[in-house]
């Protein structure tokens, strides 16, 4: 079993983080207008790793990029804190001297992404035989998923959170990028582990999920 590598652009937000303040909601691209001069505004959060992450503000027609930091459901990157409450509308505030100015953004929608690509059951086992994980994604609507996950036949059921091409639930996310093949990404202890999965055939074809479920 080896140690997750993770690309520049996954987030690694931990399963307490997630229950608590919901920070995948703060990943995205978030536009607006800056309410007191109506400038627009624009704050990209890239990915969020631990208490921190990276971002890109855009402001007066110039782009800044560096590492924030993140303080349960906020952002602050220098002079700038970014939160929101629904992972949909959110409100940013930026600080000069004694004065203060505000914005109202929405999170821009990436139409590549295809969630109904993770609607499945995935699962694998680590190279060593010692892990075996199964990540079911029952149904998608919206940024909810219904799910079933089995780590080490240990089962649990209930709503996981989507972004883009991966589901997040408890101590467990499920990725992929073709709809075919991807990893289950848990934690176990100290460590955060990667396993390798493929979609199993759905109820019907030749070979049932039933058997591996």
């Amino acid at each position: 079993m080896t140690s997750i590598t993770s690309s520049p652009s996954a987030s690694q937000i931990s399963p307490a983080n997630e229950r608590a303040y919901h920070q995948s909601n703060l990943v995205g691209d978030w536009k607006g207008f800056g309410t007191n001069h109506h400038e627009a505004v624009e704050f990209k959060v890239v990915n969020i790793r631990g208490n921190r992450a990276q971002v890109e503000y855009t402001h007066n027609g110039r782009t800044e990029r560096g590492i924030a930091s993140v303080q349960g459901s906020t952002i602050s990157y220098d002079n700038v804190t970014i939160g929101t409450r629904n992972g949909k509308t959110a409100v940013l505030e930026f600080s000069a001297g004694r004065g203060k100015s505000t914005a109202i953004l929405e999170k821009a929608v990436d139409p590549s992404a295809d969630e109904n690509k993770l609607v499945g059951t995935w699962g694998g086992v680590s190279p060593d035989g010692g892990q075996s994980a199964t990540f079911r994604v029952l149904s998608i609507d919206g940024r909810d998923a219904k799910v079933r996950t089995t780590l080490n036949g240990y089962t649990q059921d209930g709503v996981g959170t989507v972004y883009k091409n991966t589901v997040m639930f408890g101590n467990m996310q499920v990725s992929s990028d073709d709809g075919a093949k991807g990893k289950i990404i848990f934690s176990a202890g100290r460590q955060t582990l990667a396993v390798a999965v493929t979609k199993y055939p759905a109820i019907g074809s030749t070979s049932s999920v039933d058997k591996v479920a």
